[in-house]
């Protein structure tokens, strides 16, 4: 049977000038959130790997993500990050090299600048990562789309993976169309992949349901099959909405409706393949 991955979680030692990210009405992650916590959910979910994400842009934060994922087996790679726009970048990597780096990610939706995705420093960084054997996660809103499609164009032979399925905005009362026509086009590039990650933090209402993400889910399911879209849980982020297992619980649910070697990839096989995990 194939290992079951979550392909997105974070951990932190939490100060407020770090993770300056974590705003008012988020004091649930306002601590630490260490490997040990995360052991406390992902064997009750039936989770057997984990992929670590960056939370905030240094090199010293990804070296500790680095030492983490070698202290512990259930760690199976890392996403850090790395000034993708620096002249020293080729440096810094070399500095970073590693079996557990994965890949690395920029958090272009804090960027002022909507295009800033598409900027000639930050892509001749980009260029590089293909040569290195490593992944660019994308970290966007929805109404980057346009900018994220002309961005993968511009590197047709590097793998990239969408993070929480570009955010759209989810309520109760309006489907995101605009989201969903462009995430599709996105989904026509075969070098994209897409986590399903982060979705209920996305959700405007005071309360989730299923039936609230199966519309997304099945826009999600359609740009990209079963053998491009990966399972993630956005941890501990989704404690603003969900614990982990109702979270995991919820996405099985939907998922129930794919044959069962298309589950095992979503759940398990396409964060191995993508990432060159073990």
């Amino acid at each position: 049977m194939s290992m079951k991955i979550d392909s997105h979680h974070h951990f932190w030692e939490y100060d407020s000038e770090s993770y300056a990210w974590i705003g008012d009405g988020m004091d649930v992650l306002k601590r630490n959130f260490l490997p040990d916590d995360l052991l406390q959910e992902v064997p009750r979910a039936g989770i057997d790997g984990v992929i670590s994400v960056q939370a905030t842009q240094t090199v010293d934060e990804t070296r500790w993500l680095l030492g983490m994922a070698e202290q512990h087996e259930f760690i199976k790679g890392v996403v850090g990050w790395a000034p993708l726009a620096s002249p020293d970048l080729g440096e810094v990597l070399a500095s970073l090299e590693s079996p557990l780096l994965k890949g690395i990610r920029h958090v272009v939706q804090a960027e002022p600048d909507d295009d800033f995705i598409l900027g000639k420093e930050f892509n001749r960084g980009v260029a590089l990562l293909d040569g290195v054997g490593l992944i660019y996660d994308i970290l966007i809103f929805a109404k980057h789309l346009p900018q994220a499609i002309q961005f993968v164009d511009l590197h047709p032979e590097q793998t990239f993976v969408l993070d929480h399925i570009a955010k759209p905005t989810i309520a109760a009362d309006a489907f995101d169309a605009e989201w969903a026509e462009r995430i599709k086009e996105l989904g026509e590039r075969p070098h994209v992949y897409c986590k399903f990650s982060g979705v209920v933090t996305e959700v405007r209402d005071t309360e989730w349901s299923i039936d609230l993400i199966r519309p997304y889910w099945d826009v999600a399911l359609e740009a990209f099959g079963p053998s491009r879209l990966l399972f993630g849980s956005d941890w501990p982020v989704c404690l603003l909405r969900s614990v982990y297992g109702e979270w995991v619980s919820a996405v099985s649910d939907l998922a129930s409706e794919l044959s069962a070697d298309e589950q095992a990839d979503f759940f398990g096989r396409n964060a191995a393949l993508v990432y060159g995990l073990d």
